[in-house]
Formats: C-alpha cells, sequence, structure tokens
C-alpha cells in the first residue's frame, strides 16, 4: 500500500506540467508585490532624542515668546525719536499666536445659552430677564420665585433686577 498523500502529488504534478497556475482575484489586486516608496530602508532611530511632555514644550513656547516681546520693546525704545514719535510697527508684531492672549475681538456676536439648561436660548423672559431655550422651560421659568430667578441671573453675571 503506497503512502498516504502520494496520489495527490502525482495529480498536482501532472496539471502544473500542462497549464500555469492562475492567480487568484485577491492576488491580482494585491499590492504587497509593489516597492513602498513611503518607507525610507537607511532609517535609523535617533537615540539621543529625548521626547518632551507638553508641559515642557509650553513653558519653552512662552520663554521664547517672552524673550521675542522683550527684544521687540528695546527694538522700540531705541527707535523712539526725542519728541517721543516712533516709526511704522513691523505687521509681523500685530499677529496674535496660539497661546498670546492679545487676539482680537471676535466679529461674531456673543452666543446666548439658557441659563436652565445650558442649551443655545434665543428667547429672554421680560419679566425676569432669564434666557430659555424652549416653552418647556418658560413654564418652568414662570414658576420660580424672585429670590431663584435672582440666583440664576447671579450665577450667569448679571446684575438681578427682578420687577
Amino acid at each position: 500500500m503506497p503512502p498516504k498523500g502520494s496520489g495527490k502529488r502525482k495529480l498536482a504534478a501532472a496539471s502544473e506540467d500542462s497549464t500555469p497556475p492562475v492567480p487568484t482575484l485577491a492576488e491580482q489586486f494585491s499590492y504587497l508585490h509593489y516597492p513602498r516608496p513611503f518607507k525610507n530602508r537607511n532609517y535609523t532611530k535617533n537615540v539621543n532624542r529625548r521626547t518632551k511632555n507638553l508641559k515642557a514644550v509650553l513653558t519653552q513656547e512662552r520663554e521664547r515668546e517672552r524673550i521675542e516681546r522683550e527684544r521687540r520693546r528695546q527694538e522700540k525704545e531705541e527707535s523712539m525719536a526725542v519728541d517721543g514719535e516712533t516709526r511704522e510697527a513691523s505687521p509681523e508684531e500685530d499677529m496674535p499666536t496660539y497661546s498670546s492672549i492679545e487676539a482680537p475681538p471676535s466679529l461674531l456676536p456673543q452666543r446666548r445659552y439658557c441659563d436652565i439648561t445650558g442649551l443655545e436660548g434665543p428667547y429672554t423672559d421680560p419679566a425676569t430677564g432669564l434666557r430659555y431655550h424652549d416653552k418647556s422651560i418658560y413654564e418652568l421659568i414662570k414658576g420660580l420665585s424672585a429670590t431663584a430667578a435672582k440666583d440664576y441671573l447671579s450665577a450667569r453675571g448679571v446684575n438681578p433686577v427682578v420687577r
């Protein structure tokens, strides 16, 4: 009796001689045999590079900006004439950065939020001055006492005047 599987090899060998193997659809669309240009074969990791956490990066950025502001202030003082007039400021000087607070105010109108829910509040109660989201909140505001309405207004930072 022949060993197991010996007949199958003969059949496979016979079929290889007659026709070449047909690649499957997955093999036809495969990208595995294409070169990968996004990988650099000569890349070596720099072992001397030290990683920094966000706090250290932000501290260095603030320090760099402080030094830059100080340098600009000194240049401005040096360029000042005897009568106190200065030359034109460079446009780079007025450019706000990510961490600077010298950004101009927004041109968009201030957003209004509901004093009860915190959702967008397009409506205002004329009696109390509270902002509300919809009519169900308005019904709740109608049932509030004057002291509760004052508390909501003071939480928003408005000087409460309830009529």
